[in-house]
C-alpha cells in the first residue's frame, strides 16, 4: 500500500523511479542519453523552481522568501495587525485576506467576537486588505477559490495552509512570520529536503482523500521522514484524482510534520481554476527529466481501503475493517495511550461503545478544509441517500466549507437529501476542528472529516472531569456509518453508486459580500477596536545572564499546541494576550500560570529599578549560591523568568499563542530534546524565547530548580554553540553544570532574541 524508501530517488520523466545507489547514474544516462548530477537533478523539482523564483538571497541554500499573498482567520489577524501596527505599518504591501470562520459564533464571551471582525473589517478599509465576513468561507477553502494560483506562494498564520494540489506552494506559520512579510521582511530558512510522493493507481469506491491521507500520515509521522521537508505529489496516479481529491489528501499533509507541498498539475487543475473565473492563473507544473528527491513515498492508490485515526493523534491510524476485526484489542489499545495524553486525569474507556459485537459511534462531522468539500459532500449524500440517522443518540452535522459549495449542494439536490436523512446543515466554520462547535456528550465518541483529533479537540475539560474523544475518517464511511444509525461502517460496503457532480462556481456570492480594497488603502478609516483588544504588554531586552525557573515539566513523547493554549473557548480571547495567557497549560499543567507570575514578579521589580529580593524570597539565596562562582551578577545585569522542559513540544496548530502566552508570563525559554515543528520554534524565537536544545537521558534539573545562564546576551551575540549553564542548588550551596544548545539561528533570529521579541525588533516609537 505505502512504502518508504530508505535512500533518496531519481524521477525520471515523471513516470519511472530510480532508487539512489551506486548504478544510479549509469541508468539515469541510460534513460536519458546524458549524464545528470545529483545536484543538477536536485534542481529539477517543482519545489526548487517555486522557491527559486521567491528567494531574494542569491543562495539557494539560505533562502530569503518573500511570498505572493497572506492569509489570516479571526483568531490570529488581530494579534498580527496589532504586532505590525506597533512596528510602524502604514498599508499592507501584498494582498492580506481576513476570514472570519473561527470565532464566528458571536455567543460566547459577549461581543469578544463581533469586536474583532469589526476590527478586522476596519483595518482592512484602512490598511488595503480583503475581509471576509463570518459564515462566507472557511479560510483555506476561500483560499482555494479565490487566491491560489500556479507557481506561487502564500503564508497563512493556520497550520493547514495548504494549497499544493493546485500548484500553489502554501506554508502555515506562526502570526509573527506574516507579520515581517507586513513589514517587507523575509521568510528565512534553509534550502529543505524534497521527498516525492510517488502516486500510482485510482482509488476504489468508497475510499476518500481523508482515507489516502490517513494512511501517509501513520507511515511517516512517528519517524520523521518528512519533518520540516516539501513533499512533492506526482507520478501518473495523480491523473487518476479529481482536484478536489487531491485538496482533501494536500490539507492533511500538515500532520505529517512537513514544511509544504506541492503537486503535479493537469487538465483537471486548469479546469478548477476555469470553474472559479481564474483560468489564467493555472500553471503547469511538473519535475524536470531528472528530478532527485531526498526520499520517496509510493502509494498505490487502488491498495488504500478506508481508513480511521484514532484517538489522540492523526497518526494512530487502522483500516476501519482492522478495528471492527479486532475491536477489542484495539480499543483497549487506544485505552492505554490515553493514559499518556491524558495524564490519567480522567476515566476513559471505550468498551461500551462495543454493542452486539458492533462499534457504535455516537456522533458524525463533516466540516471545515478538510471535509467541507463539494465532491466529499455529494458522495456523502449519496451514501446517505433513502436512509435516516434515526431517532437514538446519534447525531450528524455536515459543513459546506464555503457558501458557494453551499449553494451548489442546494441546486443540485444533496443538500436535501442529507436534511432529509434526519443530519443538520449548517454554515462554514471551523469549530469542529478544534474544539468549539458539536461539542458531544462526556464519554461520548465521535468521528469525524476533519484536521486533528488530539485530546481537547472536541471540547472536553479534563479538569472538570470532562472527556470525549474524536477518530478522524473520510466523510465517505461516515455517511456509510450514519446509514448505519451509528455503526462503524466502511464506505466500501456501500454498494450504490457515488456519482459524479459537476461543481458551477456562483462568484456573486462574495462579490456581493466579501469586502475588497483591491489593494487601496484608505489612511482616512479609523481603527474600531473592542474592549478585549488589548496592545501587548512591554517587553524588556535580553540581559546579559538569566535566573530561570523552571515552572513545569512534560515527559509526554510529543506536545501540543493544544495543550500549551488549549483550542476551544479559549479562542475568545485571543486579542488579549494577558486574558489568554491565563489558560496557558491549563489543561495540562494547572499550576503553570501561577508559578510562572510568581517567578515573574522579580523580573518586573527589576525592570522598575527595585531590588527583585524584595518581591520574591528565593532571589536572595539563589544569587548567593551564583554568586560565590559569578562575583560580577547582580540584579542590573541578571533577569530572572520561567522556562518550561518538554521532550518535543509544537506538534500541530501554528497559532503563535503557544509561545506569546509563555513571553507575557515572563518566560525566556523552553529547554526540549527536539521541536516538534519549525513553526513552533519559530514562534519562540520570534516572542524572544531561547529555543533551547538538551540532549536525550536523564535531566540535570527537575520541575522549581532554578537555573543559571551566564553570559547567555554574549553567548547569543558570539554565536556560541554549546551554552553553559548551572542548576543551582541552594540546599548544597553550589552550581552543577550542564550543557544546552541553541541550534542554528540566522543573525536576524538573533538580534530579535537579544531585543526581547519582534516587537521590539521592529518598534517605532
Amino acid at each position: 500500500m505505502i512504502k518508504l524508501l530508505e535512500s533518496g530517488a531519481y524521477l525520471i520523466n515523471g513516470t519511472e523511479l530510480i532508487p539512489d545507489g551506486a548504478d544510479a547514474a549509469a541508468q539515469i544516462k541510460n534513460k536519458t542519453g546524458r549524464e545528470i548530477t545529483k545536484s543538477e537533478a536536485a534542481q529539477n523539482t517543482m519545489a526548487y523552481g517555486i522557491l527559486q523564483a521567491h528567494n531574494t538571497s542569491g543562495n539557494m541554500e539560505k533562502l530569503k522568501i518573500k511570498f505572493d499573498k497572506l492569509t489570516s482567520h479571526d483568531i490570529t489577524f488581530v494579534g498580527i495587525i496589532q504586532t505590525a501596527r506597533a512596528s510602524g505599518l502604514k498599508k499592507f504591501p501584498i494582498p492580506y485576506v481576513l476570514t472570519n470562520c473561527h470565532n464566528s459564533l458571536c455567543a460566547v464571551g459577549g461581543t469578544i467576537n463581533e469586536d474583532d471582525h469589526m476590527f478586522g473589517l476596519t483595518c482592512a478599509k484602512k490598511y488595503g486588505g480583503v475581509y471576509v465576513p463570518p459564515h462566507q468561507a472557511v479560510i483555506h477553502q476561500y483560499a482555494r477559490e479565490m487566491l491560489a494560483g500556479g507557481g506561487r506562494m502564500i503564508l497563512g498564520s493556520d497550520s493547514h495552509t495548504r494549497y499544493g494540489a493546485l500548484g500553489t506552494m502554501a506554508m502555515g506559520e506562526g502570526g509573527p512570520e506574516l507579520v515581517k512579510q507586513l513589514l517587507s521582511q523575509t521568510y528565512d530558512i534553509n534550502m529543505p529536503g524534497v521527498v516525492g510522493v510517488y502516486l500510482t493507481g485510482a482509488p476504489v469506491q468508497g475510499v476518500g482523500p481523508q482515507d489516502v491521507a490517513l494512511a501517509i500520515i501513520g507511515a511517516v509521522f512517528d519517524n520523521g521522514y518528512v519533518k520540516n521537508k516539501v513533499m512533492e505529489f506526482v507520478g501518473p496516479g495523480v491523473a487518476s484524482l479529481s482536484a478536489d481529491f487531491r485538496i482533501g489528501i494536500d490539507v492533511m499533509t500538515t500532520e505529517t510534520t512537513c514544511l509544504s507541498s506541492i503537486w503535479q498539475t493537469d487538465e483537471q487543475i486548469k479546469e478548477f481554476y476555469d470553474i472559479h473565473g481564474r483560468v489564467e492563473e493555472y500553471k503547469e507544473l511538473k519535475p524536470g527529466e531528472a528530478a532527485y528527491y531526498d526520499g520517496m513515498i509510493t502509494v498505490d492508490l487502488s491498495e488504500i481501503r478506508p481508513m480511521i485515526a484514532m484517538p489522540f493523534h492523526p497518526s494512530n491510524t487502522y483500516t476501519i475493517d482492522e478495528v471492527n476485526a479486532n475491536l477489542k484489542d484495539v480499543l483497549h489499545d487506544v485505552e492505554e495511550r490515553a493514559k499518556v495524553s491524558l495524564d490519567d486525569a480522567v476515566p476513559y474507556s471505550l468498551q461500551d461503545k462495543i454493542v452486539n459485537g458492533k462499534f457504535m459511534v455516537d456522533q458524525g462531522i463533516i466540516a471545515g478544509c478538510a471535509g467541507g468539500g463539494f465532491e466529499n459532500i455529494c458522495a456523502a449524500a449519496d451514501i446517505l441517500n433513502g436512509s435516516y440517522i434515526g431517532a437514538d443518540g446519534f447525531t450528524l452535522s455536515v459543513y459546506p466549507a464555503s457558501m458557494p459549495v453551499y449553494m451548489e449542494l442546494i441546486k443540485n439536490g444533496c443538500a436535501a437529501t442529507i436534511l432529509e436523512t434526519g443530519a443538520v446543515l449548517k454554515t462554514a466554520f471551523c469549530g469542529p476542528c478544534f474544539g468549539a462547535g458539536d461539542t458531544p456528550a462526556n464519554n461520548a465518541f465521535s468521528i469525524r472529516h476533519s484536521t486533528r483529533n488530539f485530546p481537547n479537540r472536541e471540547g472536553s475539560k479534563l479538569q472538570n472531569g470532562q472527556i470525549s474523544s474524536v477518530a478522524l475518517m473520510d466523510a465517505r464511511s461516515i455517511a456509510a456509518t450514519a446509514a448505519n444509525k451509528g455503526v462503524l461502517t466502511p464506505a466500501t460496503e456501500f454498494d450504490g453508486e457515488i456519482g459524479k457532480y459537476k461543481y458551477h462556481f456562483d462568484a456573486n456570492i462574495y462579490k456581493n459580500r466579501v469586502f475588497d480594497s483591491k489593494g487601496v488603502a484608505d489612511e482616512s478609516v479609523e481603527i474600531r477596536f473592542g474592549p478585549n483588544i488589548k496592545d501587548w504588554p512591554a517587553m524588556g531586552e535580553l540581559p546579559d545572564n538569566l535566573v530561570l525557573r523552571v515552572v513545569s515539566e512534560i515527559h509526554d513523547p510529543v506536545t501540543t499546541t493544544d495543550e500549551l493554549i488549549p483550542s476551544g473557548e479559549t479562542s475568545s480571547y485571543r486579542s488579549n494576550p494577558l486574558g489568554l495567557a491565563e489558560f496557558a497549560l491549563s489543561r495540562k499543567d494547572p499550576e503553570y500560570v501561577g508559578r510562572a507570575k510568581d517567578i515573574q514578579r522579580a523580573e518586573k521589580a527589576r525592570m522598575q529599578g527595585e531590588h527583585p529580593c524584595h518581591v520574591h524570597p528565593d532571589v536572595k539565596p539563589v544569587m548567593g549560591v551564583i554568586k560565590k562562582t559569578f562575583a560580577d551578577a547582580n540584579h542590573e545585569n541578571t533577569g530572572f523568568g520561567s522556562t518550561i522542559f518538554a521532550v518535543k513540544p509544537g506538534d500541530g496548530s501554528a497559532r503563535e499563542q503557544a509561545a506569546s502566552c509563555q513571553k507575557v508570563l515572563g518566560g525566556w525559554a523552553n529547554i526540549a530534546n527536539e521541536y516538534a515543528t519549525k513553526r513552533y520554534r519559530s514562534n519562540l524565537i520570534n516572542w524572544g524565547m531561547l529555543p533551547f536544545l538538551i540532549a536525550e537521558g536523564e535531566l540535570p534539573f527537575k520541575n522549581l530548580d532554578y537555573l543559571f545562564l551566564p553570559d547567555i546576551k554574549k553567548a547569543v551575540e558570539e554565536k556560541t554553540e554549546v551554552i553553559k549553564a548551572y542548576k543551582v542548588s541552594v540546599e548544597e550551596d553550589k552550581l552543577v553544570a550542564f550543557e544546552l544548545r541553541l541550534g542554528e539561528l540566522t543573525d536576524e533570529e538573533r538580534q530579535i532574541i537579544l531585543k526581547g521579541c519582534l516587537i521590539n525588533y521592529n518598534r517605532v516609537d
